[in-house]
């Protein structure tokens, strides 16, 4: 039962767990509310309606309320590869978008200032709001995202050196991310200015490296393991994408790529191996149409979930 008239007005609320202390002195009432993971808007809100409900409370004359926020630490997950075309961007949604099924706040970061794929691969396009001069991230599929390529005209070349690259990372990275715990980061490919950037200043949780099965794409893959090694950001593992074909008509697996490669390279390495993506048209379709396959709930989406909880395991496992 609660205590006093205070405690009864405050428990009415739907917001009640925020309050973290209330006091009633003298006709002045005073209130700790935490709200930690509201935007400036809901804290607001938050605030007027507790006003008015203890003001309405016998005795009270003068209603003070402290806001506390709690910050949290935002794991950053990057998706990496050596080279370009061996899908990491589809890879990067559709784990962003199997992660946040399991219950997490997600957000989607589309580093790969050059080559941007995600406004097209996520089905949001259209340029995203700013406020107090913060990007404002656009939802999608369950996940928050923000893309440079939704910033610029479709079709225009950014020739931007290092630095001003650099820049739209962190305008992307320090938006309006609010309560986001896990952020994916969809970098570009190769061992540049961005990846440098991203792990000096925002120095992620650990990276995934996306390959296909190919010596010539492998090479390159241990090149960006390398660099982040040298960085000392731990490798939650290999995924090989483009892992066997089989055929619309006869069901024929053919391996146009090679097969187990990346699997063999990760044991070279003393990496984990965190599974493979097979060719399938599916897969194309869908990033196509701006629907990952890990919306659904199909064998594909079944896949990438799984994914998605190994790549969570390796990151607590990198945590601890």
């Amino acid at each position: 039962m609660p205590a006093d008239p205070l405690d009864e007005a405050l428990a009415a609320h739907p917001e009640a767990r925020r309050v973290a202390a209330a006091r009633l002195t003298e006709g002045r009432a005073s209130l700790v509310v935490d709200a930690t993971g509201l935007d400036a808007a809901a804290r607001g809100a938050l605030e007027s309606e507790l006003r008015d409900l203890v003001a309405r409370v016998e005795g009270v004359e003068d209603v003070r309320v402290a806001l506390t926020t709690e910050k949290r630490e935002r794991i950053l997950i990057a998706v990496g590869s050596g080279k370009g075309g061996v899908g990491k961007s589809t890879i990067a949604a559709n784990l962003a978008v199997a992660i946040a099924r399991t219950g997490r706040r997600v957000g989607l970061v589309d580093a790969d200032i050059y080559g941007p794929s995600q406004p097209r691969i996520m089905g949001r396009p259209e340029k995203p709001e700013a406020i107090d001069n913060k990007i404002v991230p656009l939802a999608a599929h369950g996940v928050r995202m923000l893309s440079i390529g939704q910033l610029v005209a479709p079709g225009t070349a950014l020739a931007w050196r290092g630095p001003m690259a650099s820049t739209a990372l962190g305008q992307l990275l320090d938006a309006h991310w609010d309560d986001t715990e896990i952020l994916v980061i969809d970098l570009p490919p190769g061992t540049g200015d961005v990846q440098l950037s991203l792990m000096q200043k925002w120095k992620p949780a650990g990276a995934v490296i996306v390959s296909t099965p190919q010596d010539l794409a492998l090479i390159d893959a241990a090149r960006a393991i390398d660099l982040f090694g040298k960085l000392g950001v731990p490798i939650l593992g290999l995924i090989e994408n483009m892992s066997g074909y089989a055929c619309p008509h006869c069901g024929e697996v053919s391996d146009p790529f090679g097969s187990g490669g990346a699997e063999a390279e990760a044991a070279r390495l003393g990496i984990a191996f965190l599974g493979r993506v097979p060719l399938r048209i599916g897969i194309r379709e869908s990033s196509d149409a701006g629907v990952p396959l890990a919306v659904g709930d199909g064998e594909e989406a079944a896949l990438f979930g799984a994914l998605a909880e190994r790549v969570i395991h390796a990151v607590n496992q990198a945590r601890t």
